[in-house]
Formats: C-alpha cells, structure tokens, sequence
C-alpha cells in the first residue's frame, strides 16, 4: 500500500498539471460513470492529501475523494501528446486536457463527496508528519492515543486514527532506527521515545516525497538531506532498509538474525537483539 509521501507528491503532481484547468473526467471502466459526470468539465481549485487520502478540490464544493488502497495507481503523463494516450487497462477515472492525462486505476475509494465529508474524513485520521503547519497534526493527539492503549506500538503505528500515512516499511525502519521494541505496548512507551519517533518521521517523510523512495539508511539520509539542503539534484539509484524484508539475513548493526510476524496484518521485520528500548 503506498505510504504518505507517494500521496503527498501525487497531490503536489496532480495541483501542477490541472489546478486552474478545466480537464474532462470520464471513468472509461465505467464505474465511475456518475461521479466524473459530476465535475467533468469543472475547474480544478487544488489538490492536497492527508496521510494516505487524497483530495481534489473543485469548483462548487465538490471533491474528488481518492484512497489507493493495496493496489490502486494514478498515474500522470505530461507529453506534448497525453490529449491522445489511449486507455489501457481498468481506468476507473481519467482527467483529460490538452497537455496532460490523469490515470486511476484499482483504488479502494473513488467518490465525489462534499467539503463536510471530507472533514469528517479527515477527524478519523491522526496526525500526518508531512502537515505540520496544520493545526490538526498535533504529536500529542497521537501521543494520547498511544500512551491510553495496551496495543503493541507497532500496531499503533499503523493505525491510521493514531497517525496518518504510516505504513509497514516506515514502522519497522522506524522502530529499528530507534531501536525500539515493536512489541511494547503503547502504555509503556515513554514521551520521549514518542518525540524521538514523530521527529524521525518528520525528518525521513519529506526525503520520500524527494526521492520516490523510502530512504531510512544513515548514510543515504545524510546524503540525501545534504543534496536537498544544497540545492542540487536528488539521485538515488538504490534503496536498503535496516530489516523490511531482511527476514533471516543477518542484521546490519549486530549481525543477529533480522525476525518477522504478521502484526496489524502486515508483515514486520525487526532485530531482537538491537531493538531492546522501552
């Protein structure tokens, strides 16, 4: 399932190619059919995301209220000729101008929905590490979530109405980077540790929106932070993680056995003998 920074620079990617634009929407599969007859045609005012939702707004109070789920895209073609691209595979919306082309496909949530709607969306969802100048992605909102519940803390990472946009690569990078027991529970997680986790997140989302990648590896981090402070471009050919999918190989830090298990229905890696931290 795509994380809160692919949402995050869709949105930016969406509000560049058609906010202030007019583009046709269509649902070629058909699914759609009714909602894209209700903003075809409509100018775009923005585009924005909240964890792993994203929002179209257009003129007249109606949003286009996208969740991509485990195997939705929504790709955007820029060529001089994207007017023409024909349709390939199951389209369940397409945005149409004469310089760009929008493509969703396979996504949990597709709807046109009211500016009330979306707000009652966004008060199911904690914070999200990529709004900070949001009033609503306060850490202590998490923090009292966190902090009130036995669950292991690697569930309540991925509890969207704890925090928004955290998913299974960023909680076991994280609580690795951290060193952090998955499995204590939310009642015996210190403030502190919980600053130390928001901080990390804040600092490795924006690094993902960046590089189209979750980079979470020291040196990568530095690498990458550094290239962004300076202003230069952002190359990263490849991209290593501390435990995700490591399970059996030999972790990076002590050499002992990176572990897996199903938690929160996916699958967590971590290293039992790095990851000791209340």
């Amino acid at each position: 399932m795509p994380e809160g920074h692919t949402l995050f620079a869709l949105a930016r990617d969406l509000d560049t190619a058609f906010a202030g634009t007019s583009p046709t929407v269509t649902s070629p599969q058909g699914k759609f059919a009714h909602g894209a007859s209700l903003i075809s045609g409509t100018e775009v005012e923005g585009a924005t995301s909240w964890g792993k939702h994203l929002f179209v707004d257009f003129v007249g109070d109606r949003v286009l209220w996208v969740h991509l789920g485990l195997i939705g895209t929504f790709t955007i073609d820029t060529s001089s000729y994207a007017g023409e691209l024909p349709v390939v595979g199951q389209v369940r919306c397409r945005f149409a101008t004469e310089d760009h082309v929008a493509d969703l496909r396979g996504p949990m949530v597709c709807d046109v929905v009211t500016p009330e709607k979306v707000d009652e969306v966004l008060g199911r969802l904690g914070p999200d590490p990529l709004r900070l100048t949001d009033v609503r992605s306060d850490p202590d909102l998490a923090w009292t979530r966190i902090h009130r519940s036995r669950k292991p803390i690697a569930e309540l990472l991925m509890d969207q109405a704890v925090l928004a946009g955290v998913g299974n690569v960023y909680r076991s990078e994280v609580l690795f980077r951290l060193r952090v027991n998955p499995f204590r529970p939310g009642t015996a997680i210190k403030r502190s540790t919980w600053q130390a986790i928001w901080d990390d997140l804040v600092a490795l989302l924006p690094l993902g929106v960046a590089t189209s990648k979750i980079v979470t590896i020291h040196d990568q981090v530095d690498e990458v932070a550094r290239a962004l402070e300076e202003g230069g471009d952002v190359r990263l050919d490849s991209r290593d993680s501390y435990v995700y999918k490591r399970a059996g190989e030999p972790c990076l830090v002590c050499g002992s056995r990176i572990r897996t298990e199903v938690v929160a229905g996916r699958n967590l890696f971590w290293c039992g003998n790095c990851q000791r931290r209340s």
